[in-house]
């Protein structure tokens, strides 16, 4: 069978590695008719177009045809596409780059990877046509909304050294944010909690039971209204940092996902979500330098006190 861990059936375009869909054990028909129903967002007209181009191909790097049976198991290899793909307007900023890693200091609302509508205006691409680097790999994620640091692996053959960093927790993570003040909280404070799926969309949510995620919390400065906050998150789980701090009543300057400051529609430039990624230490574990990255970007300045606590021209 075809190394499914070094796909080059179809060489890498713009920076992407084809995506890959592995046909069920069981089945019959044709293969368009399996991919018409398993991606219902590409028409069948989109898969004869491209299956006509030679850019739809089996792991053996066979080319796939409108009429070519059902292959139970086998790989499928195809290019993805964006019909009207979003421009996000802001540069990442190169941090440090050796033979094993890269580190980047990313904008607000550029994503980590493609997904979605996202393809050219994610960091990953971005980065890979920028440096020349087709097997670059990011080794943890942060939110579209959230700028700053972020960690690469330049090899395949030491990405599971670097994730493995994080999976147990050897990384050293800092935040920044920005949010509502409160005087009934006690700083230093930790909040921990079980947090679950909500089934809406791509939200998280608190659910009772033992805890899984803990973040520490610290002030860095406040007014009589808002609170500029140092935050260590023990665990990774998806959104916890949004989370964690909407479960106080502290819900961040600028998230549209959850109890909000902010009601910015997509494509609204104007409001970034105010969580930085600050920096990232932890001991290099191919290299065993010591490594410490801070982001050179800045949040916004403490909103001024208003009689209604709304931010002056927010709605």
């Amino acid at each position: 069978m075809y190394n499914t861990h070094d796909p080059r059936v179809l060489p890498v375009r713009g920076g992407v590695k084809p995506s890959c869909v592995v046909l069920p054990s069981q089945g019959q028909g044709v293969v368009l008719d399996y991919l018409v129903q398993r991606l219902p967002l590409v028409a069948r007209a989109d898969w004869l177009r491209r299956m006509a181009q030679g850019e739809v191909v089996d792991e053996h790097g066979v080319c796939v045809a409108a009429d070519t049976r059902f292959m139970p198991g086998v790989r499928i290899y195809y290019y993805r596409e964006v019909e009207s793909e979003p421009v996000v307007p802001f540069e990442a900023q190169l941090l440090y780059q050796d033979a094993h890693i890269v580190v980047a200091d990313k904008p607000h609302f550029l994503p980590v990877t493609p997904g979605g509508c996202y393809l050219q205006n994610t960091l990953l691409v971005r980065l890979k046509r920028e440096l020349g680097l087709p097997d670059l790999s990011p080794v943890h994620r942060i939110d579209r909304d959230t700028a700053g640091v972020v960690l690469f692996s330049v090899r395949r053959e030491d990405r599971g050294a670097y994730q493995a960093l994080f999976r147990d927790r050897q990384v050293h993570k800092t935040y920044e944010a920005v949010a509502p003040w409160s005087s009934q909280l006690q700083f230093p404070y930790v909040h921990s909690s079980r947090m679950e799926p909500s089934g809406d969309f791509i939200r998280m949510h608190e659910v009772p039971g033992a805890a899984n995620s803990s973040t520490r919390i610290e002030v860095l400065e406040h007014n009589a209204q808002w609170g500029r906050y140092r935050l260590h998150p023990v665990s990774g789980k998806r959104h916890q940092l949004r989370v964690h701090m909407a479960a106080l009543g502290l819900g961040l300057w600028g998230d549209a996902l959850y109890p909000q400051v902010c009601d910015a529609e997509e494509g609204d430039f104007s409001r970034p979500l105010q969580l930085l990624a600050r920096q990232l230490e932890f001991v290099d574990p191919v290299t065993g330098a010591e490594h410490c990255f801070a982001s050179r970007r800045q949040l916004r300045a403490l909103p001024a006190v208003t009689g209604t606590g709304v931010i002056a021209g927010e709605k």
